[in-house]
């Protein structure tokens, strides 16, 4: 008899296993109901809680009471990639991966106040994408700084997670809007953004074309986000047209990415690949090129799609012709010595990755005309070709091109004025 008493013990703790388990899931509930009601009301919702998918799965179980809240693990992408394999894989080929390291290279992050930047109240609120290693979470964490563990809540936010919230393109607003990326401005003054909010105001059937972010840059769910000519408008092989390959060579001069006096390649060339942060050979944009156009070709003629990429391209290269004018202007107050030197700064050149900290860590000696240079080239380059391929006419002219011809006419006008007094100085 006593086999089978033992064996009737064992299939009794087995069955009371998973009741001890959601007893102990129910005491997480019952006390952040009271603590954190938002983040319950968030999971309660969620496909995970109808899923059965509790707090231990992704916050271990080491913490039970209010005495050992620090042993609570915060889930990385790593817990996520565990269900979400395919996702996973994609976003760590994508550009949003590269955020955090794209961030940690820039010059000027480290002269930026840190808060603003590790504690996520600026640059590093959206730059915090991006798998980081062990080092870096001990460091962040060192630092008082315990959430920005998790690259895949920035969209589906916690504790809901949802899909259907990442498909809205307002998740995409947050980052990708003011100075330098007015995405969200540009598309939503365009027709596709129109049609979206007509659509949702039920002033288009269900079925009518209205393109979201999503749709175009994250096609069928791909989580790896990435476009031809990459956020900097620049790319490699050089263009056949010999002025604007002059062109774009004097802007990577001030990207640092080529010697301002050799014209040969510098160490950024491969920090730039190492982040995907531009296309470095023709079968590389191409590729992104095609996407977008088989996107654009669900709803367009393949000619037309191909013909209005084709002029974001041209606004590009007339867009340059400007930028480089403006930057060998200032390029040559260094080489006449009217502009010394920056600390810092790596060549006697303006530096973009500077942004405006021209002048490195000495407030008092910040050069103005090259922050009208940064301006130019961060803010109104930017709008100018952004705002063509996101088919937004006001943003192109008005906000771009327009100010662009402004900035050239006041680093023109600032340079002579910098030649007559350096002049009369001497």
């Amino acid at each position: 008899m006593r086999r089978p008493l033992a064996i009737l013990i064992l299939a009794l703790a087995v069955c009371a296993a998973p009741v001890l388990l959601a007893a102990a899931e129910e005491s997480c509930v019952t006390c952040h109901r009271g603590l954190t009601p938002g983040q319950v009301q968030d999971w309660e919702s969620s496909r995970h809680a109808k899923m059965g998918i509790s707090c231990s799965v992704c916050h271990g179980d080491a913490h039970s009471s209010s005495d050992d809240a620090n042993l609570a693990s915060l889930p990385d992408e790593q817990v996520c990639a565990a269900c979400h394999e395919e996702q996973f894989g994609q976003f760590t080929a994508g550009k949003h991966n590269f955020g955090w390291t794209t961030l940690n290279a820039l010059p000027v992050t480290h002269l930026e106040p840190d808060v603003l930047i590790e504690g996520g109240r600026g640059c590093g609120g959206c730059h915090n994408m991006g798998i980081k290693t062990a080092e870096q979470k001990a460091d962040q964490l060192a630092k008082g700084y315990h959430y920005q563990t998790n690259s895949c809540d920035e969209c589906h936010t916690r504790h809901a997670f949802s899909k259907k919230e990442a498909l809205n393109p307002h998740a995409c607003q947050q980052c990708h809007m003011g100075f330098d990326h007015p995405q969200w401005e540009m598309w939503t003054s365009s027709k596709h953004g129109a049609r979206w909010y007509a659509k949702q105001a039920g002033d288009l059937p269900e079925t009518a074309a209205a393109p979201t972010c999503q749709h175009c840059h994250m096609s069928g769910g791909d989580h790896e986000v990435r476009t031809a000519w990459g956020f900097l408008g620049v790319r490699l092989p050089m263009p056949e047209d010999e002025q604007w390959t002059a062109d774009r060579a004097t802007i990577l001069k001030a990207l640092g990415v080529l010697h301002p006096e050799t014209g040969e390649a510098t160490d950024l060339v491969g920090v730039i690949q190492a982040v995907d942060m531009a296309r470095l050979t023709e079968e590389a944009w191409q590729t992104e090129r095609d996407k977008m156009l088989k996107t654009c070709s669900e709803c367009h003629a393949p000619s037309y799609a191909r013909e209005q990429l084709e002029a974001g391209d041209a606004i590009l290269k007339d867009a340059d012709r400007l930028m480089a004018e403006a930057i060998e202007i200032v390029g040559d107050l260094y080489k006449d010595g009217i502009i010394t030197q920056h600390d810092g700064y790596p060549y006697a050149y303006p530096n973009f990755l500077f942004f405006n900290q021209t002048g490195g860590n000495d407030m008092d000696d910040l050069s103005y005309i090259e922050q009208v240079l940064l301006e130019m080239y961060l803010k109104h380059r930017m709008r100018t070709f952004q705002a063509h391929f996101h088919t937004s006419p006001d943003y192109a002219y008005w906000y771009g091109w327009a100010q662009m011809t402004k900035d050239l006419g006041e680093v023109q006008e600032l340079a002579r004025t910098m030649r007559a007094t350096h002049t009369a100085a001497d």
